[in-house]
C-alpha cells in the first residue's frame, strides 16, 4: 500500500516566479525614482511655506483659481492637483489591482490571503488606534481613517536613500500590500466622504464609464478617443459629489491585464507602462508640492502630540500599521500552516511593516477630505502625518539596517548570472541546459588551472635548478 503524501508546506514570502520578479523589478524602479521626486517635493513645500520671504507666494499660488466656471471646475491649484493630478495616481492603482487579480499574487486565493489580511489588518488598526486616542482626550474621530494608507512611493524612496537591498519577496509584498491599501482607501473615499450627491452627473459619469468600457472591448484604440473621455468622465464625477478619484480607479480596473496569444504585453500593461512615470514623476510630486506645505514651528510640533486627534494620527502610522500589518502576517501564516521563507525571520516582516507607517499622499488627501471646514485642524493633521510617516522611517531605518548585510547576500544570490544566459541561476536549476553550460564553464575554468598549475611548476623546477648550481659552485675550496 502506497503511503500517502504529505503535502509541501507552502512558503511565506517564497522567492517570486521571474515573470513576476521581472515585473516587480520594473514596478518598483519606477514608484522608487518617483518618490525620491516625493521627498524632494515634500522639502519643497516645506520650505516655500515656512521660509517667511516665500510664505505669502505659496499661499497664493495654492490658492490661484482658474478653469471653466461654467462647469463647476473654476478650481485652486492645490485642488486640481489634489482631485485631478491624484485620479492620475489612482487611475494606475487599478491598473495594478486588474493586473494582480488576473495574472499577478492576488489571482491564487491561497497566496491573495497573505497580503489582502494584512493589509486589512494594517488599515483596522490604526483607525482603532486613532479612536481609542481621540475619543480618550476629548477630540474629533472625523479623522479616523487618516492614518490607515501607506504610501508605497515614498516608502521606497526611503529604501533608496537608506541603501537597503531588500529581497524581491518583501518588496513585492509591500507592493501588492500597497494596492490592496490603495483599493480600500478609494473605498473609504467614496463610501464616507462623499456628501450631497448630484443624480444627473452621476448617471453622466456611469454613462461614460460605460462607453469607455465598450469601446475597450471593441478594440477601438487611439489616445485621441479615450484622453477626452476620460476627462468628460472625470468631470462629471467630480460634478456628482463622488470624490473624482474614484474615476480613475475605475478606468484603470476596466482595461484588460492578460495577455491574448502573441501579445508581449497586454493593454492595461502597456498604458501602465506609459502613464505610470507621468503618474511617480509628475502627479504625486505636484500633490506633495501644494499640500505638504504646513507651517512648522516648536509650538505646531508640540500640539501635534498634545492634541487627541494628531497624536491619534501618529499612533496610527507608527504603532497601529506596524502592529496590524505584522499581526494580520503572522495570523495568515498561522492558520494556513505557511512556514517563512528559510532565508527570512520574523523580524523582516517587522521591519517591513514599521516601513508601511510611512503615510503620506492618501493620508494626506483624507486628512483635506476629514477636516475640510477646519482649516487650522487640516494643517495640524498635515503635520501629523508629516510627524508619524518621519517617525516610521526612523524606526524602519534602524530595524532594516540591522539586517543590511543579511539582505545584501540574499540579492547576490537571486541576481547571479555565472552562465550568462541573461536569467538568474536560481530559476534554471531544474533545467538541463544549464547544467550543461555550467558544465563548460567548469572545464574551461579547470583547464586554465591546469594549464596555470604546469606553469608554475615549471616555474618553480627551473628556480630550484638555479637555486641548486649556485650552491654548488659556493662548495669549492676558498
Amino acid at each position: 500500500m502506497t503511503a500517502p503524501r504529505t503535502p509541501t508546506p507552502r512558503k511565506a514570502f517564497g522567492r517570486l516566479s521571474l515573470p513576476e520578479r521581472s515585473f516587480v523589478a520594473d514596478a518598483l524602479r519606477t514608484e522608487t525614482v518617483g518618490g525620491v521626486l516625493l521627498l524632494l517635493a515634500a522639502v519643497a513645500a516645506l520650505i516655500w511655506a515656512n521660509v517667511p520671504a516665500l510664505h505669502d507666494s505659496y499661499e497664493s499660488v495654492s490658492d490661484f483659481h482658474f478653469g471653466p466656471g461654467a462647469i463647476g471646475l473654476n478650481l485652486s491649484v492645490a485642488h486640481w492637483a489634489a482631485d485631478g493630478l491624484l485620479a492620475i495616481f489612482f487611475f494606475v492603482a487599478g491598473v495594478e489591482l486588474k493586473r494582480e487579480l488576473v495574472a499577478g499574487d492576488l489571482r491564487d486565493p491561497k497566496a491573495a490571503a497573505l497580503p489582502v489580511v494584512a493589509a486589512l489588518c494594517g488599515m483596522a488598526a490604526p483607525a482603532l488606534v486613532y479612536v481609542f486616542t481621540s475619543t480618550a482626550g476629548g477630540g474629533s474621530l472625523a479623522g479616523w481613517a487618516v492614518p490607515t494608507a501607506t504610501d508605497i512611493a515614498f516608502a521606497l524612496a526611503v529604501l533608496a536613500v537608506i541603501g537597503t537591498s531588500l529581497p524581491s519577496a518583501l518588496r513585492a509584498f509591500l507592493l501588492t500590500l500597497a494596492v490592496v491599501d490603495d483599493l480600500f482607501a478609494i473605498l473609504i473615499i467614496a463610501v464616507f466622504f462623499t456628501d450631497d450627491l448630484n443624480f444627473v452627473a452621476l448617471g453622466g459619469a456611469v454613462a461614460g464609464l460605460a462607453v469607455f468600457w465598450v469601446l475597450l472591448r471593441k478594440g477601438v484604440r487611439g489616445w485621441y478617443v479615450y484622453v477626452p473621455l476620460a476627462l468628460v468622465v472625470w468631470a462629471l464625477m467630480y460634478n456628482s459629489g463622488i470624490h473624482a478619484t474614484i474615476a480613475g480607479v475605475a478606468m484603470g480596473l476596466m482595461l484588460r491585464c492578460h495577455r491574448h496569444e502573441g501579445e508581449e504585453h497586454s493593454p492595461g500593461e502597456h498604458i501602465e507602462h506609459l502613464v505610470r512615470p507621468l503618474s511617480a514623476g509628475l502627479a504625486v510630486p505636484l500633490f506633495a508640492l501644494f499640500s505638504a506645505g504646513v507651517a512648522v514651528s516648536g509650538d505646531a510640533l508640540a500640539k501635534v502630540f498634545t492634541q487627541p486627534e494628531t497624536l491619534g494620527v501618529v499612533l496610527g502610522l507608527v504603532v497601529g500599521k506596524t502592529l496590524g500589518i505584522f499581526g494580520g502576517t503572522w495570523l495568515t501564516a498561522r492558520f494556513t500552516r505557511a512556514s517563512l521563507s528559510d532565508e527570512l525571520a520574523w523580524a523582516d516582516v517587522f521591519a517591513v511593516a514599521t516601513l508601511a507607517g510611512i503615510g503620506f499622499t492618501v493620508s494626506l488627501l483624507i486628512g483635506e477630505l476629514a477636516f475640510e471646514d477646519d482649516a487650522a485642524m487640516t494643517d495640524s493633521v498635515k503635520a501629523a502625518v508629516l510627524a508619524g510617516s518621519l517617525i516610521a522611517t526612523a524606526l524602519a531605518t534602524v530595524l532594516l539596517k540591522i539586517r543590511n548585510s543579511k539582505y545584501r547576500k540574499l540579492i547576490e544570490e537571486e541576481e547571479r548570472d555565472e552562465d550568462l544566459s541573461g536569467v538568474p541561476d536560481v530559476y534554471e536549476q531544474d533545467d538541463p541546459a544549464y547544467h550543461l553550460r555550467m558544465a563548460e564553464i567548469h572545464e574551461r575554468k579547470a583547464a586554465e588551472h591546469r594549464r596555470l598549475a604546469r606553469e608554475k611548476a615549471a616555474e618553480r623546477d627551473a628556480l630550484a635548478e638555479v637555486t641548486d648550481g649556485a650552491s654548488e659552485d659556493h662548495e669549492g675550496p676558498a
